[in-house]
């Protein structure tokens, strides 16, 4: 069955391969969460919820009956952003012979890229999923001026010692917001060295920022798999609504759910 109803419309294979490309190229460029967890899946739209574990997962047996106890079911959240595709425009398009002007879905992306890197960062209270911001147990540090000296430096490097003494030992990411990334692009005094550059080295290059997060905030997570990921059912892809007023009614869509096993394996420096 096609989910995505494209076969209820009568656009050629050319252009929805068009639109598959403009919305992959919005999507590759916007997303930030999936460049620091890993992800499982796709499992395809019908997956509607899955398992998220705490460390203290057992079975436990009762009677004949065994109950997984430590963990969770959650549901996979459907994230999506409507746009327009005008009748005359794509009259003109197949009477001109050029391409369909594609803005409109390029924009649509990166608004469900947003609202999926969002959900990754604040959860949702509608769903009971929780996010790296906010999540009960998390590590904090309370942050210093990182607008001048080695504050940066110094409180990255207390979170990093803060994680590896609890065992969270692997990749790590740090995450910031635009306005304190572009506060650590300065050169450090009597090093000539980025302040950001210095910072780089200790998390392996990973240092990524997102206007999702909003205003001052930075985090640091140890983003191995047994500690988070993201699970995908349905990547994002163009589905055809409707034809209304002759105009026809498209919806990037896609079905995810961020799962933080261990909440201790967030620092925010707050």
């Amino acid at each position: 069955m096609d989910y995505l109803a494209r076969d209820t419309a009568t656009f050629s294979e050319d252009f929805w391969k068009s639109m598959d490309d403009a919305v992959v190229d919005a999507a590759r460029r916007n997303l930030v969460g999936r460049k620091f967890l890993t992800i499982y899946g796709p499992l395809g739209p019908g997956m509607q919820s899955a398992p998220i574990d705490s460390p203290s997962k057992e079975e436990q047996f009762d009677d004949g009956v065994v109950k997984t106890a430590g963990r969770e079911y959650k549901e996979v959240a459907q994230v999506y952003d409507d746009f327009i595709l005008l009748w005359r425009d794509i009259a003109a398009s197949e009477k001109e012979g050029y391409p369909v002007d594609l803005t409109s879905a390029i924009s649509c992306a990166e608004a469900v890229a947003r609202r999926e890197d969002k959900l990754i960062f604040f959860g949702s209270k509608n769903l009971g999923v929780q996010g790296l911001t906010n999540a009960p147990g998390i590590g904090k540090i309370k942050r210093g001026d990182w607008s001048s000296g080695e504050g940066a430096y110094a409180d990255v490097a207390k979170g990093l010692s803060m994680l590896n003494d609890k065992g969270y030992v692997g990749r790590y990411a740090l995450l910031l917001s635009p306005d304190v990334y572009l506060s650590l692009q300065r050169i450090q005094q009597g090093t000539g060295v980025l302040e950001i550059d210095r910072i780089s080295k200790m998390v392996s290059g990973k240092v990524l920022h997102s206007t999702a997060l909003g205003l001052k905030k930075a985090l640091l997570v140890c983003c191995e798999p047994q500690y988070m990921d993201l699970v995908i059912g349905q990547d994002m892809a163009a589905a055809y609504l409707e034809l209304t007023d002759l105009n026809h009614h498209f919806r990037i869509l896609e079905t995810i759910l961020p799962r933080l096993k261990q909440p201790e394996a967030v620092v925010s420096f707050d």
